[in-house]
């Protein structure tokens, strides 16, 4: 099945055309892209393994992908976070903490709460090979060797400290 993306402008204002997943996408153009951490009460944050066939195969990072054509950001960390894991998450659960724009990406990023054990999970084949709960300093860790995708290490780069009072919150609170 070929996948469409809707294209944006810098300031999310769409502009009613879309492009083939692949095709270059215009310069000044853009499209979703999203990142959704699930964090558990532990405060542990799971972390899915790229397949080796795929661009950064065998790096560790949180469930993502595109928005499809028709999709909002929302919707698409929701349904990313279901196709990649098993992991069923409504709209509201999701909390967007930050965007990032890039070369030709409006990059979300989300947090969610959720307790599932790693034997209730359901890996996309296709996408991911495994997956395991990490505390914050041993993802640091690991963004700081090499083992984890770009867009984890920039995230932590970027916003590490909100991004441990926000998991700490949520330990506190569950």
């Amino acid at each position: 099945m070929t996948e469409y993306f809707d294209l944006y402008t810098a300031d999310r204002r769409k502009l009613g055309r879309k492009i083939q997943r692949g095709a270059p996408i215009p310069h000044g153009e853009y499209h979703i892209v999203v990142q959704i951490m699930t964090v558990n009460s532990r405060g542990e944050i799971l972390l899915t393994q790229r397949v080796p066939e795929k661009t950064s195969g065998g790096r560790w990072e949180c469930s993502g992908g595109c928005a499809v054509s028709g999709e909002t950001s929302r919707e698409a960390a929701v349904r990313e976070l279901y196709e990649e894991t098993g992991i069923r998450a409504l709209p509201s659960e999701i909390s967007l903490e930050w965007t990032m724009v890039t070369d030709s990406m409006l990059r979300d990023f989300y947090i969610v709460h959720k307790n599932v054990g790693l034997d209730r999970l359901v890996l996309q084949s296709e996408e991911v090979c495994a997956a395991k709960w990490v505390s914050f300093e041993r993802l640091s860790e690991m963004a700081a060797n090499g083992q984890t995708t770009r867009t984890v290490a920039r995230w932590l780069e970027t916003r590490g400290d909100d991004l441990r009072s926000k998991i700490e919150e949520i330990r506190r609170t569950a």
